[in-house]
């Protein structure tokens, strides 16, 4: 990988993937305990919709609702740090560490680890924090 836009190229479709491998935990604790909160979803296995989801996907909703606030900051700021020229040396360790953080937030978070959860999302915070930075300085200096 050659350029800040590959690194970038790379961040995003992991963390796509991430995003949708929470879905699939969801999905598996539904269809596996064959408990759905649509009606619509329950009338295919012929059951009554839940009123409550299940603890797991409850938690499994949780990390993605938690991703929803910060990977979208992290496709903007990234673009822009893009657009922008910004650090091509320190792109590599924010965007790849920004990555690794919300990976392990996700899997903390479904196995209710702190305060592993925390320090992740607190590294992947610092992350944006330092795109921030290279950005600022890329367009201000």
């Amino acid at each position: 990988m050659d350029t800040v836009l590959d690194w970038f190229a790379v961040c995003a479709v992991l963390l796509f993937l991430k995003m949708f491998a929470l879905s699939l935990v969801q999905g598996y604790h539904r269809i596996g305990k064959r408990q759905f909160p649509n009606p619509e979803d329950a009338a295919v296995v012929g059951r009554r919709p839940v009123t409550e989801d299940l603890p797991e996907v409850q938690r499994a909703q949780r990390a993605w609702r938690n991703d929803l606030e910060n990977i979208p900051v992290f496709f903007a700021l990234g673009l822009i740090y893009v657009l922008v020229d910004a650090s091509p040396q320190a792109a590599p360790s924010l965007f790849v560490t920004f990555t690794a953080s919300r990976y392990v937030h996700s899997v903390t978070y479904l196995l209710a680890l702190q305060p592993w959860r925390t320090l992740a999302y607190g590294i992947g915070i610092g992350c944006l924090f330092g795109m921030s930075f290279c950005i600022l300085r890329a367009v201000l200096v």
